[in-house]
């Protein structure tokens, strides 16, 4: 009697580990390459933000840098993205090589005072208003450090500025007259003097003092600058303004006022600041009882703009959490434990430790606004890159393109199959991808690429195409990072 239920035990037992696991897919709707809609500047935007904002709560529209653009084709606009990523990426790292080399926590640009010449040896000398300092040149992306923006009304009375969101970034700065220097912009330059809220800060003052680097004029006024590793900068007085998101007026916000502004920034007139560090907008408004903020990127090509969000954070059931993770040595990125990925099902054979934060700043994984394709150190991307192709055997390989090197000829179809991902992260948390943040078109001819590639730094980076359609929420009170599917509806 035992005896055959052995052998139905054994058979089973063979069943379960004898043959492979089903390939796990989704389907994905194939749509062409398009722009955004241009940028619709009617007041149904205003009245939406200011039903949503009031004092504990700020709510703002976001758009795609690209909807600003009306004499490009969408393959133009696409291949300037990737340009823009590449330099975006090689910023970040520099920046982090940096800093774990200097061997102390940084707040994240350095500053310094005017008129900025670049030296061979990575350093910028600066010669104020009264003052010369020389300091190295960190961080930052050519052409303006963002690929988001929304408008953000400044001053009183509120005048209405596109300013560009990166969570790579801590100080928010604008472009002010009069201008020594200042690159064109949508809409006119912001004037302080016509402001009644506008103050410039003391060299004495404690904002001031928080500069990593700060200079004095000859009014012993406190002057900042931000220099991007590309050789473009921006220099003015560091001040306090009134920033108005609806209806609700902020008063004294710590930002630059920038007087001279080089180099290749877009038509945005500044940056708003998302970082970690203590002058960063999140840090200033959590002084005022507005804790963490969210965003929502929507696809570049969507009728429907984004949203940021700062306070009454989204926490629906369906969010994934997982543990802010703080960098010793520089304190303005957004690290999460990213600790796996499974293609088509199966957890791929990728050691954490590719992953991991080391303690000398070098490593670890960052969520950034700025950047669009996600990195992952180059060993880990090619198990995944592998993974995949192996998962979609059944798709038209096409050649190569710009840095994807996966790429398919899905001309004449409407839907294709395709193996599902899922991010691990620490904690037990698990992050499913959609099928159109993974592979994505590149031109109007059909070819679709596998929107993930290798770097050989240590440094990894989730990116905004990765992102889209979540509500991405950066709990700082709690040192948490969430993402919630679905978020944007």
């Amino acid at each position: 009697m035992g005896h055959p239920f052995f052998l139905f035990l054994l058979f089973f037992s063979f069943c379960k580990s004898g043959f492979p696991k089903p390939l796990e897919s989704q389907t994905l709707l194939l749509r062409p390459l398009s722009k955004p809609p241009l940028l619709d500047e009617d007041l149904k935007q205003e009245e939406t933000e200011g039903d949503l904002s009031d004092q504990t709560s700020l709510f703002l529209t976001l758009h795609h840098r690209d909807s600003l653009s009306l004499n490009l084709t969408a393959e133009e606009l696409f291949k300037l993205r990737l340009e823009r990523d590449d330099a975006r990426v090689k910023s970040l790292t520099n920046w982090v090589n940096l800093a774990a080399a200097l061997g102390s926590s940084h707040r994240g640009h350095h500053h310094g005072a005017a008129n900025p010449a670049a030296h061979a040896n990575g350093s910028v000398q600066t010669r104020g208003r009264g003052q010369a300092f020389t300091a190295p040149v960190v961080s930052g992306l050519p052409q303006g450090s963002g690929e988001y923006f929304a408008r953000v009304k400044v001053g009183t009375p509120p005048q209405p500025m596109y300013m560009v969101l990166d969570t790579g970034s801590d100080l928010a700065w604008l472009q002010c007259t009069p201008c020594r220097h200042c690159y064109r912009q949508v809409g006119p330059i912001f004037n302080p003097s016509s402001s009644s809220s506008y103050s410039t800060l003391p060299c004495a003052a404690p904002l001031c003092r928080r500069l990593e680097i700060r200079a004095c004029d000859r009014r012993h006024q406190c002057l900042y600058q931000v220099s991007y590793g590309d050789g473009s900068f921006t220099v003015g007085d560091f001040s306090t303004e009134t920033l108005s998101f609806g209806r609700t007026a902020l008063p004294h916000v710590a930002l630059g006022c920038g007087h001279d502004n080089e180099g290749l920034f877009i038509g945005a007139a500044g940056l708003l600041g998302l970082g970690r560090g203590s002058l960063s907008l999140p840090s200033q408004f959590s002084q005022r009882s507005i804790h963490g903020f969210s965003y929502c990127l929507t696809d570049r090509s969507s009728p429907s703009p984004g949203s940021l969000s700062f306070g009454n954070l989204p926490n629906p059931s369906t969010t994934v959490f997982t543990t802010m993770i703080k960098n010793p040595k520089l304190d303005t990125f957004y690290y999460l434990g990213l600790v796996g990925i499974s293609v088509g099902g199966a957890r791929l054979p990728i050691s954490s430790s590719l992953f991991r934060l080391d303690p000398t700043g070098n490593g670890g994984v960052i969520v950034d606004s700025g950047t669009s394709v996600t990195r992952l150190v180059s060993s880990a991307y090619d198990v995944v890159r592998d993974a995949f192709r192996a998962g979609a055997t059944g798709l038209p390989l096409a050649d190569s393109f710009s840095l994807f090197d996966t790429c398919y000829n899905l001309g004449g179809r409407d839907v294709v199959k395709v193996p599902t991902m899922v991010f691990h992260f620490d904690g037990g948390a698990d992050l499913s991808l959609p099928a159109s943040n993974y592979l994505i078109p590149v031109n109007n001819q059909g070819v679709f690429c596998f929107a993930f590639a290798g770097t050989r730094s240590g440094l990894s980076i989730i990116g905004n195409i990765q992102q889209q359609g979540f509500s991405v929420v950066f709990d700082g009170k709690n040192s948490r990072i969430g993402f919630v599917p679905k978020g944007c509806a």
